[in-house]
C-alpha cells in the first residue's frame, strides 16, 4: 500500500466513523457527488480540497498526517537476537538511543566521537533491523511505538541494569538537577496499588516531557535518568531479628 493509498483510507475511516457522506463533502466543496466519488477513487486530491476536507471533519491538515502516522505498523519490541547485536556493539548502542531520543544524524555526529561513517552504517543496521527508516540525506523516521519496550530481563535491560548499580546509584545527588528521595514504611494492599499507579503516570509525564521538549535546542537539553521502583523489602540488617 503507497502512502497516499494509506492517507486516504485514514481520511475514509474518519469520514465513516464521524457519520459524513459523501453527500455531505460534496455540499461542503460545492461539487457532485459523483465528482466526490471520483477524487476518492483516483486519490486525485489537491491540498486545499484535502484541507478543506479536513475542516469539514473540524481537523487541521496535521492533525490528518498524525493519525496516519500513528496508524502505521510499528515495533513494540526486539528479538533476543536483535537486542545481543545491539547490546554487542556499543557504538549501535549509542546510535540507536540517540534515534529513540530523537536525535538528527547532524546531532549524533556533533555530540559523540562517531564518524559520519561509522554513523550511516549503524543507522543502515537500525534500519534493518526495522528500528528506523533511514531517509535520503541521512534523515532518520522512527519505527518503534510509543509503548516499545525492551525484553524484560534480556540482554539490553541486564546491561542498563549493570550500568545502574555501577554508575548511576553512585552519586551524592547534590548536584543541580539531581534529585534523590527514599521512603520506607508499612502500606497495605490498595495503598501500595495507588502508589504503583501514580509512579506509571509520573513515568508518563516523563515521556510527555520528552516529546514536548523535542523542539529545543540540543544545547538546551540534558540526559536525565528517572529510577522508579517499589516492591516489599527489608534491610539485610535486620532480617536476623524478624521473627518466622
Amino acid at each position: 500500500m503507497t502512502q497516499t493509498t494509506a492517507l486516504i483510507s485514514t481520511l475514509k475511516h474518519l469520514l465513516r466513523k464521524s457519520r459524513v457522506t459523501y453527500a455531505d463533502i460534496a455540499d461542503h466543496l460545492s461539487m457532485s457527488e459523483a465528482n466526490v466519488k471520483r477524487l476518492f477513487a483516483t486519490q486525485s486530491f489537491a491540498l486545499p480540497r484535502l484541507e478543506s476536507i479536513c475542516q469539514l471533519l473540524q481537523l487541521e491538515l496535521s492533525d490528518l498526517f498524525a493519525i496516519y502516522e500513528e496508524s502505521r505498523q510499528r515495533i513494540t519490541g526486539l528479538s533476543l537476537q536483535q537486542e545481543k547485536e545491539l547490546v554487542g556493539d556499543a557504538s549501535l548502542l549509542l546510535v540507536a538511543v540517540s534515534v529513540r531520543n530523537h536525535l538528527s544524524f547532524d546531532d549524533i555526529i556533533k555530540n559523540y566521537n562517531i564518524s559520519e561513517t561509522e554513523c550511516i552504517q549503524n543507522l543502515a543496521k537500525l534500519d534493518r533491523l526495522k528500528i528506523i527508516d533511514l531517509l535520503p540525506g541521512n534523515r532518520i523516521k522512527l519505527l518503534i511505538d510509543e509503548n516499545f519496550s525492551w525484553l524484560p530481563n534480556g540482554p539490553i535491560e541486564q546491561f542498563f541494569n549493570r550500568q545502574i548499580q555501577d554508575q548511576f546509584l553512585k552519586s551524592r545527588f547534590k548536584e543541580e538537577l539531581n534529585c534523590r528521595l527514599f521512603q520506607f514504611g508499612l502500606l497495605g494492599e490498595n495503598s501500595s496499588r495507588i502508589m504503583i499507579n501514580k509512579l506509571k503516570a509520573l513515568s508518563k509525564e516523563f515521556t510527555e516531557l520528552h516529546h514536548q521538549d523535542l523542539t529545543l535546542p540540543l544545547d538546551r537539553r540534558y540526559n536525565l535518568g528517572l529510577l522508579m521502583a517499589l516492591r516489599p523489602w527489608e534491610l539485610e540488617v535486620f532480617r536476623p531479628l524478624i521473627k518466622p
